[in-house]
């Protein structure tokens, strides 16, 4: 079934709900209004008790999610615009992150910047051979992550791997993500949505309660480890308040390589 949500499609498949993000034409890429409607999804989910395991892939083959919409993300001027954009992206992946239940990410194409994002909350990811990974931000538009982001590629990636990614801005494939421990398997793209299936279905299968308390266990493991970052909201403001982010964007939209200042 699809489910009214705009750009955000539901599927029911047994205890198992299929999240497809289907803008492809923009290579899946979230606006603000997506965001909102992800939030206000994971809500209904985490109320069901029908759903066990949910799915997330992007529609097509070509992009998991390819970031955040450029031109909402351009529309920050200010200190106050930067800060609520910022907690807007995290409301959403935080209740990604905390959905009560087994989350899978299913990855084909590219999974970039606020892609990447959502790909490292889901609980599992698994990627087609034509994947490819990244947060090539220094190179296109000139923003930063935020620290509780960056603590997320920690997590999974270690320091080292998370400062080369974030310093190189380039994508790697699967089976360097695969290396890297970004994500369990690498399929065929032709097979992948039969092992994600499988394994959605095998996890569905087991004790839900065991399920929804361990997850919550490594949550509050992660949260005593996170909790010592604060908001640091300046750091995240020294770049959306840049020259270098409105030359970024514009030139992103322009479709033509930015010109840094480092100012």
């Amino acid at each position: 079934m699809a489910s009214p949500v705009s750009d955000i499609r539901e599927e029911r498949r047994g205890a198992v709900a299929w999240i497809t993000f289907d803008r492809p034409a923009a290579r899946n890429s979230f606006t603000k209004a997506m965001y909102a409607d992800l939030r206000e999804l994971c809500g209904r989910l985490a109320a069901d008790d029908a759903v066990r395991v949910v799915v997330f892939q992007g529609r097509g083959e070509d992009a998991f999610v390819a970031g955040s919409d450029i031109a909402s993300v351009g529309e920050i001027r200010t200190r106050e615009d930067a800060q609520a954009y910022e907690a807007h992206v995290e409301a959403t992946l935080g209740a990604v992150e905390r959905l009560p239940k087994p989350t899978i990410a299913l990855i084909r194409g590219v999974a970039a910047g606020g892609g990447a994002a959502l790909a490292l909350v889901c609980d599992i990811r698994v990627a087609a051979e034509n994947a490819r990974f990244g947060v090539p931000i220094a190179r296109t538009v000139g923003n930063t992550l935020s620290l509780l982001n960056v603590a997320r590629m920690v997590e999974v990636l270690g320091p080292a791997t998370t400062k080369e990614l974030l310093f190189t801005a380039e994508l790697v494939d699967a089976p360097e993500a695969h290396r890297r421990g970004a994500v369990s398997a690498v399929l065929p793209l032709a097979e992948i949505e039969r092992y994600v299936s499988d394994l959605a279905g095998s996890l569905a299968a087991n004790a839900p309660l065991t399920l929804r308390t361990s997850k919550l266990a490594v949550l509050a493991s992660l949260d005593a480890r996170r909790a010592a970052l604060g908001p640091r909201n300046e750091i995240v403001e020294l770049a959306y308040l840049s020259e270098d982010f409105r030359e970024g964007t514009t030139a992103f939209l322009e479709k033509r390589k930015p010109v840094w200042k480092g100012r």
